[in-house]
């Protein structure tokens, strides 16, 4: 694939072996086949998991995003879903199968932690969940390249900073 801005309706039908028109038909545009390929591409860490080692549910959920925005054309997904220009059925479409979904895990993780007393009880776990994936675009909007253990690094950082000991 080329990326996004590569990417074509006639392409993906060629690859997948079906015809434009069968695309057409779920799909109003090449924005809204984008959208739902990354959406499936996130896989959910289980409930029981946070629960159980809530930092560890968090570095594995940083690594399912870092996963889902450094494939081919990725990023540049993002940008068009920035763009003053998309369509507003479309970007909310993206907020609400990308976006939303993930945010609400990772709350739903750092709020296990608070619960079983990791964290502190008044840390703002809505500050956190933007820390924990702002700074991965902040890197690659600089051209820092992001370094392998981002995951684990970035956990630990917020982590700490919501009143948690340090972690390995």
């Amino acid at each position: 694939m080329l990326g996004y801005e590569g990417m074509s309706i006639a392409a993906v039908a060629q690859e997948a072996g079906t015809t434009r028109q069968a695309l057409y038909r779920r799909w109003a545009d090449k924005a809204e086949l984008a959208c739902d390929a990354v959406a499936a591409i996130g896989e959910e860490p289980g409930a029981s998991a946070a629960a159980q080692d809530p930092f560890a549910a968090l570095v594995a959920e940083l690594a399912d995003f870092q996963r889902g925005v450094s494939g081919p054309g990725r990023l540049s997904l993002v940008g068009t879903m920035l763009q003053e220009t998309t369509d507003p059925v479309v970007l909310e479409r993206y907020r609400a199968r990308v976006i939303r979904p993930r945010r609400q895990r990772l709350a739903a993780v750092l709020k296990a932690a608070q619960q079983l007393g990791m964290i502190d009880p008044d840390a703002d776990l809505t500050v956190a969940v933007t820390m924990c994936t702002g700074n991965w675009y902040g890197r690659a909007l600089a051209g820092d390249p992001v370094p392998a253990d981002w995951p684990r690094r970035t956990a630990a950082l917020v982590w700490r900073a919501l009143g948690g000991q340090a972690r390995p």
